[in-house]
């Protein structure tokens, strides 16, 4: 049995910059086997490892599948991510993982689909949604509302643009302060909700980004009348260690890295420091 607590070695094969403070790694695990056997699901989350500096849960960013590689989307705000964003192509990290439960995919299947999106919180998204693109007629209509402090601040920009253009798909994107070039929308993500109609028949929403949205579209959500079940939330930001024993992520009765981090509002609404 694979022992939790060992990191395995990866590579880093390439670096893009998202904005001026988050980076998209992409990494192979340095045994050529273990990478094959690294299989995980979208929502699942791994702990990067740095020697010196510790270690930090990272939410893996990409779709799985054959491609031999894994990205993580990480933004430079503490002792391990700033470490990890000196490093340059070809440099080691530890990994370990994948954790958590991912997305309820099966359940998904045949539904329409709202994701709902702050800041970083489009990077566990985007694994989910670019596996729901790969498996197109599987799902119904794909809405995703993204918004971010400021245009500069918006995550793969190139994408937006190539979802947009995907069959049966609507893209809103919003910005908390717009600038001169900026002719979309500026508001918080919940006035996007405005220029969509969100149908609630046969439709899951998908919700992940920075604490205090959550409050706000939850509410919004269920104004609409989305059931609270249907309602997916993910709190990777409450992990640690990733495997239950340091206590950092319990909620209630429930350990985020391992009941979750993926949960549906009913299952959260009642317990203390939830949301």
């Amino acid at each position: 049995m694979k022992n939790p607590y060992i990191p395995y070695r990866a590579v880093i094969k390439t670096i893009r910059d998202e904005t001026c403070d988050t980076r998209t790694f992409s990494l192979v695990l340095q045994d050529g086997k273990r990478q094959e056997e690294f299989q995980y699901k979208p929502g699942q989350f791994v702990e990067v490892s740095l020697l010196g500096y510790g270690e930090s849960p990272i939410s893996l960013a990409s779709a799985p599948g054959k491609r031999g590689y894994f990205e993580l989307c990480v933004r430079r705000v503490g002792r391990v991510t700033e470490a990890l964003h000196q490093l340059s192509e070809n440099d080691i990290v530890g990994i370990r993982g994948p954790f958590g439960n991912g997305f309820p995919i099966e359940e998904m299947v045949g539904r329409n689909l709202v994701f709902v999106s702050g800041g970083l919180g489009l990077a566990p998204l985007r694994s989910l949604i670019n596996t729901v693109f790969a498996n197109r007629r599987d799902f119904g209509k794909v809405t995703i509302l993204y918004g971010a402090r400021t245009p500069d601040d918006l995550l793969f920009q190139g994408e937006l643009a190539v979802w947009e253009d995907r069959n049966n798909t609507e893209v809103l994107v919003t910005v908390d302060v717009g600038s001169g070039y900026w002719q979309g929308n500026v508001g918080v993500v919940t006035t996007l909700f405005k220029k969509t109609a969100v149908s609630i028949h046969n439709t899951i929403a998908i919700v992940c980004g920075p604490p205090i949205m959550f409050r706000f579209v939850i509410r919004e959500l269920l104004k609409i009348g989305f059931p609270e079940e249907s309602i997916i939330l993910t709190l990777e930001r409450l992990m640690k260690c990733g495997v239950g024993k340091c206590g950092h992520c319990n909620i209630g009765p429930k350990y985020v890295c391992l009941d979750g981090p993926v949960f549906n509002y009913k299952e959260l609404k009642d317990l203390p420091d939830a949301l």
